[in-house]
């Protein structure tokens, strides 16, 4: 679990095939000061786990899946990342629930210079238009960041922006982005599980014991504890 307020940007130092995933290793002197084997580390909003270290690097596997849902298959040696930390449960939560789990990615369209800060709209896959909110919080990147308008809901062709302070321009990637370029996507978790139950509710009938009653309860038989150890 990340909050999505990045601690540093790393480098990428190698890329390695291994089968159809991809191993790297990146260079991040302040995120590897107490990592250890098996520790997760968000590059640019992908959850990673920590395989081996080396001197201010580590490296991690990048699998199938994580590789066609996000843009860390397009990486080269030298590119730029954002680095965070798996959250420590004694801190204060800066940013939002951040998994580090990756919906897809976003294409930048446009980029609007403000005073002394910028707004940046994306272009927004279709499927992940229903999860987004004005004012709500989305990860972009391993960022944690506030909506400040989104497209209306009858656009044929969604969209949605985010405004970014000096601070967030320099001590994150996205201060580089120009359109064209595109970034992580990860949506709130609550409006996932939001759309996951009404899309129950909305597909099953009124016997079907997976139907979702909107009143607050779910008609369904009960799931049987669980007796593996771990998660």
């Amino acid at each position: 679990m990340f909050t999505g307020l990045i601690e540093e940007i790393g480098e990428i130092t190698e890329i390695s095939p291994v089968g159809d995933s991809l191993r790297l290793t990146i260079r991040g002197e302040k995120v590897t000061s107490d990592a250890g084997h098996g520790d997760s580390i968000s590059v640019s909003g992908v959850c990673l786990t920590v395989i081996d270290q080396g001197e201010a690097t580590f490296a991690a596997d990048v699998m199938a899946q994580s590789i066609r849902m996000s843009t860390l298959g397009g990486l080269a040696v030298g590119d730029r990342v954002n680095l965070e930390r798996a959250a420590r449960v004694d801190s204060r939560l800066g940013g939002h629930i951040v998994q580090g789990h990756v919906d897809g990615t976003a294409q930048l369209l446009s980029v609007t210079p403000e005073d002394n800060w910028r707004v940046l709209r994306f272009a927004l896959p279709r499927e992940l238009a229903p999860l987004l909110v004005d004012k709500g919080s989305v990860t972009l990147s391993g960022v944690s960041l506030t909506v400040s308008s989104i497209a209306p809901a009858e656009d044929p062709e969604p969209w949605f922006e985010v405004s970014l302070i000096p601070e967030t321009l320099v001590a994150t990637t996205l201060g580089a982005l120009q359109p064209g370029d595109r970034v992580n996507v990860e949506t709130d978790i609550l409006a996932r599980h939001v759309a996951r139950m009404l899309r129950f509710g909305l597909t099953a009938g009124a016997d079907d014991p997976r139907a979702l009653d909107l009143t607050g309860s779910v008609d369904a038989p009960a799931v049987p504890q669980s007796t593996t150890e771990g998660n």
